[in-house]
C-alpha cells in the first residue's frame, strides 16, 4: 500500500484548466483522494507544476533496450528509463520482422502487458509500404492480409493496441474493418496512399495517423494526399514527434491549428538509445548509429541514413512545445496525457488528475524540467523538495 501524501503549494493543471496553489491527495491506495489524512505525508511544492503523468502510445524502447528484441529485464529497463522522464504509461511498439518472431514477442510482452508493467502492444510493421519503409526491413515487409493481422492479434492475447498499416495495400481495408471490429487501432502510417484512399480507410474505422508527416507523401497542392485527409477528419488523432528533428515548428503548428489540441498525440517514436547516448545499436534487423542524439539507419556507401525512429522522450517534448513552440500548458497536457490515455481506454484510470484515478503524476520545476515522477502513488523520481 503506498503511503498517503499531499502535495501542495503547485500549479496543478486539471481538465477544466489549472488551479493555482493547488493540493493534490494521495490516498493509500495509490490513487487521487478527496480528503487528506491526518497521518499523510505533506509535500511543498511552491514554484513548481503538478501535470499528468505521460502516456505515451509508441515507443520502441530506451536505456540501452529494446522492446522488439530485448529480454524481460531488458524491457523493464527501457520501461524505467522512460517512467524518470515522466511516462507513467507506455505501449510496447515493435517494428517489422518475421511473423513467426512477431507471434513470439507477443507472447512475451502480453505478459508484460497483463502485469501492468506496459499499457499493451503497437505492431509498426510488417504490414506497411515498401515505397515509404523507413527504418524496416524491406525483405520482411508484407501486404495487411487479415489472416496476417489476425495472427498477431490473437498471439498478443488481447493486449494488441494498435496496428500501424499502409492501408492502400491489397487487404489494407478489409484489415481496418477487423481491427475495428475487435477494438484495436488502425493507424495510417508508412503509407504511399493518395487522398481518396487514405478516407477510404478512415471511413472503414482507421482513427490514427502513424507520426504524422513522417513515412507518407507530402502535401501537395493538386495531389493533396494521406496528410489532408488525416488532419481534416474528426475522428482521427494525429501523433507528433515534437523533437525539432522529424518535424519544423510551422508544421506542428499547422497540426494543432487544423486538428486542434483535442486530436494531437505527442509519442516519441524512442528506441535504443534514448536516454542512454550516441553510439551504434540495432532497430530490428537493421543497423543503425546515433549522433548527436539523431538516429539514422547505418548504409553501406557511407552517405546519411533514413531517420530510425528517436531518442526523445515525453520530458523533453513537453518542455519544447511550451518554450519553443509556444503551447498553452493545458494543450500541451491534452496532447501528452489525456488524448493517448482515450485512444488506448486508459481515461478512467490515467491521463488526467482527478478523484479515483491512478496517482501518476510528473512535478516540473518553473523551467518545465522534471523534478518528481510518481506512479500509482509511489514516488519513481522523488523531488526531494523538504
Amino acid at each position: 500500500m503506498a503511503a498517503r501524501k499531499v502535495l501542495t503549494g503547485a500549479r496543478v493543471v486539471l481538465p477544466t484548466g489549472t488551479v493555482t496553489d493547488g493540493r493534490v491527495i494521495v490516498d493509500e491506495s495509490g490513487r487521487i483522494g478527496g480528503a487528506a489524512e491526518p497521518d499523510a505525508s505533506v509535500v511543498d511544492l511552491s514554484g513548481h507544476w503538478v501535470v499528468p503523468g505521460f502516456v505515451d502510445i509508441h515507443n520502441h524502447g530506451g536505456g540501452g533496450a529494446s522492446f522488439t528484441s530485448g529480454t524481460v529485464d531488458e524491457v523493464h529497463k527501457g520501461v524505467r528509463t522512460h517512467r524518470e522522464h515522466g511516462t507513467t504509461t507506455l505501449v510496447a511498439s515493435m517494428v517489422t520482422g518475421d511473423m513467426d518472431f512477431l507471434a513470439q514477442r507477443a507472447g512475451l510482452l502480453s505478459e508484460l502487458a497483463e502485469q501492468g508493467d506496459i499499457a499493451g502492444i503497437h505492431f509498426e510493421g510488417p504490414f506497411i509500404s515498401p515505397c515509404r519503409k523507413g527504418a524496416h526491413d524491406e525483405t520482411l515487409l508484407r501486404d495487411p492480409d487479415p489472416a496476417d493481422v489476425r495472427k498477431l492479434m490473437d498471439a498478443a492475447r488481447g493486449q494488441a493496441r494498435m496496428f500501424t498499416l499502409a492501408t492502400e495495400l491489397p487487404g489494407g481495408i478489409d484489415s481496418v474493418r477487423l481491427l475495428a471490429e475487435h477494438g484495436v487501432i488502425a493507424a495510417i502510417g508508412h503509407t504511399d496512399a493518395t487522398y481518396e484512399q487514405t478516407v477510404e480507410a478512415i471511413d472503414a474505422g482507421a482513427t490514427v495517423a502513424t507520426h504524422l508527416y513522417n513515412a507518407m507523401p507530402a502535401i501537395g497542392h493538386r495531389l493533396p494526399g494521406p496528410i489532408v485527409a488525416l488532419l481534416e477528419d474528426e475522428r482521427v488523432t494525429v501523433e507528433l514527434i515534437n523533437d525539432g528533428t522529424h518535424l519544423h515548428p510551422a508544421s506542428l503548428e499547422l497540426a494543432f491549428h487544423r486538428a486542434g489540441a483535442s486530436r494531437v498525440a505527442f509519442i516519441t517514436d524512442a528506441m535504443d538509445a534514448a536516454g542512454f547516448g550516441d553510439g551504434e545499436y540495432m532497430l530490428g534487423t537493421l543497423a543503425v548509429e546515433v549522433k548527436d542524439s539523431v538516429a539514422r539507419l547505418v548504409t553501406e556507401d557511407g552517405s546519411e541514413g533514413s531517420i530510425a525512429g528517436s531518442t526523445l522522450t515525453l520530458d523533453r517534448a513537453f518542455k519544447r512545445a511550451v518554450t519553443i513552440d509556444r503551447l498553452p500548458i493545458e494543450d500541451v497536457v491534452r496532447a501528452i496525457s489525456a488524448n493517448p490515455a482515450k485512444l488506448i481506454g486508459k481515461y478512467d484510470e490515467v491521463g488526467s488528475l482527478e478523484p479515483g484515478k491512478y496517482a501518476d503524476l510528473v512535478v516540473l520545476d518553473g523551467g518545465y524540467s522534471v523534478v518528481g515522477v510518481m506512479r500509482r502513488g509511489e514516488w519513481v523520481v522523488d523531488p526531494q523538495l523538504g
